[in-house]
C-alpha cells in the first residue's frame, strides 16, 4: 500500500480499541482483549448475548466505565487520533462520543423539549443555534414535536428511546454508541429507530457503535459487526457475510437469522 493510501486509511479511522481489558472493583475480569474499530461514516454492531461484555465495551470507550468503580487496565482507546485513556465522559462527549445508554434514560418529570434542550447545552449554543439544533431534531423525530409540551415519562418506550437519542444528537457528535436500542420495543418501531439511524448515516456521515441482541436488525443496517462472547471477540466480519453463517447464528447469537 502506498504512503497515500496509509495516509487516507488512518483519516478515515474514527476510532480504534485495541486489546482492551475492563476490570470491575479491582478483581472481576469483565472484558479481556477486545479490539475493534470504527470507521468515519460506518455503523458497526457488537453483537452477543447478554451479559457477554457488550455494555462494559461501550462504557469503556466512552468514559463512563469509570462511574461503574471499574477501570481499563490495559490496552488502548484512540479516538480520532488521541489517546482517550483516563479522559473524563464529559470531556469525551464534548470532543465528539456520545453514549445512549440501556434502558432508554430521559429525565421523566421535565417536557420532551426540555430534555432535548439539556442534550445541547453541553456546546454552550447561543438561544438561535438552540432553536435551530430543536428544529433538526423535531425533522428527524416527528413523534417528538408532537409531544414537545408532555413529560418524557408520559411518553411510550419507544418515544423515549427516540428522545433518548435525540438529546444525544443535540451534542452533534461525530459517534454515537447506542446501547441496547430495541429492547423491550415492537418491532415496528424498532425498524423505525433503526431506520433513523441508517438516514443519519447516510445524509450526515455520522457513524454508530451499537450493542445490540437483536442481531437481525443490526446486520442489516450495519456495514460490519463484531461478535462478543463472554468479554471476548469470538467473531466478525461484513454484516452480510455473518448474517448468512448459519454457524454463528446458531453458536452465538442464538438463532437463526429470519
Amino acid at each position: 500500500m502506498t504512503n497515500a493510501a496509509l495516509a487516507g486509511t488512518e483519516n478515515r479511522e474514527l476510532l480504534a480499541v485495541q486489546d482492551i481489558e475492563v476490570i470491575y472493583d479491582g478483581a472481576i475480569l469483565a472484558v479481556a482483549g477486545v479490539s475493534l474499530r470504527v470507521g468515519q461514516g460506518d455503523i458497526v454492531a457488537l453483537l452477543g448475548a447478554n451479559g457477554a461484555g457488550k455494555s462494559t465495551t461501550l462504557k469503556a470507550i466512552s468514559g463512563l466505565v469509570q462511574a461503574d468503580r471499574a477501570q481499563v487496565s490495559r490496552g488502548r482507546i484512540v479516538f480520532q487520533g488521541q489517546d482517550t485513556a483516563g479522559v473524563a465522559a464529559n470531556l469525551l462527549a464534548r470532543q465528539g462520543i456520545v453514549h445512549v445508554l440501556e434502558g432508554r434514560h430521559v429525565f421523566a418529570h421535565l417536557t420532551v423539549e426540555d430534555n432535548l434542550r439539556s442534550g445541547g447545552f453541553l456546546r454552550k449554543p447561543t438561544r438561535r443555534e438552540l432553536e435551530q439544533d430543536l428544529e433538526r431534531i423535531y425533522a428527524w423525530f416527528p413523534r417528538l414535536k408532537t409531544k414537545r409540551k408532555t413529560q418524557a415519562g408520559l411518553t411510550s418506550g419507544g418515544e423515549q428511546q427516540m428522545l433518548a437519542l435525540g438529546r444525544a444528537l443535540m451534542t452533534k457528535p461525530r459517534l454515537v454508541l447506542l446501547d441496547e436500542p430495541s429492547m423491550g420495543l415492537a418491532p415496528i418501531l424498532v425498524e423505525e429507530i433503526f431506520a433513523i439511524v441508517a438516514q443519519l448515516n447516510a445524509q450526515e456521515g455520522m457513524s454508530f457503535l451499537v450493542a445490540e441482541q437483536n442481531i437481525n436488525v443490526a446486520l442489516r443496517h450495519a456495514s460490519y459487526a463484531y461478535i462478543l462472547e463472554n468479554g471476548r471477540v469470538v467473531g466478525e466480519g461484513d454484516a452480510t457475510e455473518l448474517a448468512a453463517r448459519e454457524d454463528i447464528q446458531h453458536f452465538y447469537l442464538g438463532g437463526k437469522a429470519r
